[in-house]
């Protein structure tokens, strides 16, 4: 009894296999019409910086001495101070304060003066670059890529390919056996 079983169990096992191979579907490769191709693009923005430059005019004044600076302004200011405060005071004690106060005014206007006479001011144009950072944003359309339609067997299809496949499409075609 146990062979048979075993015989039965054989038998089954097989023409479920045959079964089985049968019912796996055979692929192959055929070639379909296209219809069309429409480019499809997308547009891409990028943003670049740039340098820009330009020449600017600025006016500068440097301040010149020329010559030693000499005291007699100084002193002459001081004597003329001295006197004119001398003059101006009443009295003994007055005039010994405007005395004083009138030459160190008068020395340190006389000071001034002979700065001045010593010095002067030259004003002169400097031509500098000047310098920015700018952005420019651009826009460019890329391609990426081409919805297909195309034909097989009387049926019409879309898909979308990343190149321009020409006349015809390579298609997979499944056949399964009905069951």
């Amino acid at each position: 009894m146990q062979a048979h079983i075993l015989k039965v169990s054989l038998l089954l096992a097989s023409g479920i296999m045959t079964v089985a191979g049968c019912a796996h579907a055979a692929t192959t490769y055929d070639e379909a019409r296209v219809l069309d191709a429409t480019p499809i693009y997308h547009v891409v923005e990028t943003s670049s910086p740039r340098e820009e430059c330009w020449e600017e005019d600025i006016a500068r004044t440097e301040r010149r001495s020329y010559g030693g600076e000499s005291a007699t302004p100084s002193i002459l200011g001081a004597v003329i101070g001295g006197a004119l405060g001398n003059a101006v005071g009443h009295g003994k004690r007055n005039e010994q304060v405007g005395t004083v106060v009138g030459a160190i005014l008068g020395g340190s206007i006389g000071r001034d003066v002979g700065r001045n006479r010593n010095s002067r001011s030259d004003t002169y144009i400097e031509t500098v670059e000047r310098c920015q950072t700018v952005y420019v944003n651009e826009q460019e359309e890329k391609l990426v890529g081409y919805d297909v339609r195309y034909s097989y067997n009387g049926s019409q299809h879309t898909v979308r390919m990343p190149e321009d496949p020409g006349s015809t499409v390579r298609v997979r075609v499944d056949v399964e056996p009905v069951l």
